[in-house]
């Protein structure tokens, strides 16, 4: 199957168009016109992963290697190092990461793996009314996403709803209406400004997230005829 095909039929699933100004999904390295052997799907690249993979495959990720501007290559460092390698053996990548958050994830995130069914969604936000005490949200929290320590802001005794953006959202703060706002990459002064404003905030991770992108984008390439396989992402940090 040509690389071309299976970039219209992702475009067809997610448009690129819908993504951010900022962001870079849509074709990284590859030829459209050349064959494509197999798909790789995963959160992330790395150097492994290419090395494993055969000719002729086709990595479609979540993050983009290529973030604006990339005025040199140099083979030494990220992400040049991953172009070089990629190159060498005739891969390809395709990043799908603000689109698809608009279109699938953050909905798949909080319907099949908190379990909740949207009763407010706009992009990058799902919202629904719960009622939970303290314990009963972290343990569903801790469970969906793997995590043993949260760290929490302004934590309330009981929770009358819940708002949730996969991947790092605390951005989207002043358009929350729910009691409690879960999203990744918290920092010091979102914190602040949600505890100023009353919002409990629960810190789901990045990573831990958003990991379920390659199983729900495996889901939609199915009827594609080539085989496509899931790598689990490694998260890059470490707690010690």
């Amino acid at each position: 199957m040509k690389l071309q095909a299976i970039i219209d039929h992702l475009n067809e699933l997610s448009p690129f168009e819908l993504q951010e100004s900022w962001d870079n999904s849509g074709l990284i390295v590859g030829h459209p016109e050349r064959e494509v052997e197999r798909i790789v799907v995963s959160l992330d690249l790395d150097a492994g992963m290419i090395e494993e993979a055969e000719e002729g495959t086709l990595f479609v990720v979540h993050h983009p290697l290529i973030f604006g501007k990339l005025a040199e290559l140099d083979f030494r460092r990220y992400p040049a190092n991953l172009i070089e390698r990629l190159i060498r053996k005739g891969q390809a990548l395709v990043a799908m990461h603000t689109n698809f958050d608009q279109t699938h994830l953050n909905r798949y995130v909080f319907t099949r793996v908190l379990g909740l069914e949207p009763e407010r969604e706009e992009p990058y936000l799902c919202e629904a009314s719960v009622d939970w005490s303290l314990e009963e949200l972290l343990e569903r929290v801790r469970e969906a996403f793997g995590l043993k320590v949260l760290r929490t802001v302004a934590p309330r005794k009981r929770i009358g709803s819940v708002a949730l953006c996969t991947g790092a959202g605390a951005s989207m703060i002043d358009r929350v209406e729910a009691e409690c706002f879960l999203t990744g990459d918290i920092k010091y002064h979102d914190a602040m400004k949600a505890m100023s404003q009353g919002l409990m905030m629960v810190d789901i991770g990045h990573f831990e997230s958003e990991r379920f992108f390659a199983e729900l984008l495996a889901e939609q390439l199915k009827t594609l005829p080539v085989s496509v396989i899931i790598t689990p992402s490694k998260n890059p940090f470490t707690l010690l």
